[in-house]
């Protein structure tokens, strides 16, 4: 085991990647020279060449097209969206091409192409660097979705996406980049967990919290704080978006009759709200109260000095525990 940062493991990630199949490749604004904003693809280029790792315009529209047409000729390339706010731009090929390409042709063409995203706030920064598109993109069939939250899954699930034969959107959880775990750089991608499962973090009979990405450290210091008072919180970290493991998540509320979910993104439309609907179909006959979500605001993305009072934070992870349990009124407000 190597103890490494969130951002370094994915650095690892992708470096075996690279070395191990030679028609995986890198491209994004500022990937190569500069090793990318946030330092994720540093010395790749130097290792790998500029013919692997590239450089590209300033537009992600190009990036995707490219991307799109390199995976039909048998390559596997990584895309970087330099912010999560930028990604828009490059929507229509993603969502029109990219997610559509398996079934228009019936199966024969496969697109095998990874979109890494930085996403989320805390970080302090200025408009269109601090989004939360994953509903967008979990609500578009033939893609895959993921994100994570701690440095083993970032490099497991990361080399899992690439090696993948489906379109991967990989969300990274930005203020989360510093975050350090231990990692195992020899596991055997055979011996991984499944893509597309969610993980329990802590067992607990009394509450199931859903989340998933930088919300999962604030899930289990709020599971902490709980236990504390006497309360189990079971933490579950749904690690794939699309799609969902709603297994686990049902058999972790049929046992606790109650159920939180918490995500960053607005609360209208969100993806509490799916999960929210699919466990009530599931477990209507086992929940003791009605599911709550803590989530962030209907606005757009606020200003960096407020962005404290958008995103869930502790009090608010234990406060949608308290309503779970009866503890408190119930809120309208996220």
């Amino acid at each position: 085991m190597t103890t490494l940062t969130l951002g370094r493991a994915l650095n690892e990630g992708l470096r075996r990647s690279l070395a191990d199949d030679p028609k995986v490749m890198v491209m994004g604004e500022d990937v190569g020279r500069l090793g990318g904003v946030y330092r994720i693809t540093d010395g790749l280029q130097t290792e790998f060449g500029s013919g692997r790792v590239l450089d590209t315009p300033l537009a992600e529209s190009a990036i995707l097209g490219t991307a799109i047409g390199l995976a039909m000729r048998g390559y596997r390339p990584v895309c970087e969206i330099q912010f999560d706010g930028f990604v828009f731009p490059a929507f229509d090929q993603i969502v029109s091409q990219l997610a559509r390409m398996r079934a228009r042709t019936g199966g024969a063409v496969g697109l095998p192409l990874t979109i890494r995203i930085p996403v989320g706030g805390g970080i302090g920064a200025a408009e269109h660097h601090s989004e939360s598109p994953e509903a967008y993109f979990a609500h578009t069939p033939g893609l895959r979705v993921v994100t994570v939250a701690t440095p083993a899954d970032a490099y497991g699930m990361l080399r899992q996406s690439i090696a993948c034969d489906d379109p991967v959107i990989f969300f990274e959880p930005k203020r989360r980049y510093h975050v350090k775990g231990e990692v195992d750089l020899d596991a055997d991608l055979a011996d991984a967990p499944p893509l597309d499962g969610a993980r329990v973090l802590t067992m607990g009979d009394d509450v199931t919290l859903v989340t998933f990405g930088a919300l999962v450290p604030t899930a289990l210091d709020a599971a902490a704080v709980a236990a504390d008072e006497g309360t189990g919180v079971e933490v579950i970290d749904l690690r794939s978006l699309s799609p969902i493991d709603l297994d686990t998540v049902a058999a972790s509320v049929r046992r606790t009759g109650r159920v939180v979910i918490a995500h960053e993104a607005p609360r209208s439309g969100g993806l509490g709200a799916e999960i929210m609907a699919a466990i009530t179909e599931a477990c209507f006959a086992y929940l003791e109260t009605p599911p709550v979500r803590v989530t962030g605001h209907d606005i757009p993305y606020p200003p960096a000095r407020v962005e404290s009072h958008h995103l869930p934070d502790l009090d608010r992870l234990l406060h949608g525990v308290d309503r779970a349990l009866g503890r408190a009124s119930v809120e309208v407000s996220p």
